[in-house]
């Protein structure tokens, strides 16, 4: 059934965690309903706003990291691709900025 992706342990966290998010900011949501303010975003977000764009920011981290990390491997001179686990460390941060000053 999910023969169609490729399943790595990188790709297996990054999806748990996204579940785990979803999960935490429903119960978030109906224990301390969310009122609209004003970050660093141009807009009045809510949390389930900051969250659908954090998701989004990180989903766009994570493929720009796979689609330059061959160029990487070649301009830092290393012998394989760098590691995805960075890309993951950088789009959970990425997330967590946005959620938190967003």
């Amino acid at each position: 059934m999910f023969d169609w992706m490729a399943w790595t342990l990188p790709v297996a966290v990054f999806f748990s965690c996204i579940v785990l998010m979803l999960v935490g900011m429903t119960v978030w949501e109906l224990k301390s309903p969310t009122t609209m303010r004003k970050g660093f975003l141009p807009l009045e977000t809510t949390r389930g706003d900051r969250l659908f764009i954090g998701l989004l920011s990180a989903a766009y981290v994570n493929l720009i990291f796979v689609g330059i990390s061959g160029k990487l491997a070649q301009w830092l001179s290393l012998q394989g691709d760098p590691s995805i686990w960075i890309s993951f460390v950088a789009s959970m941060a990425l997330l967590a900025l946005i959620m938190r000053k967003g």
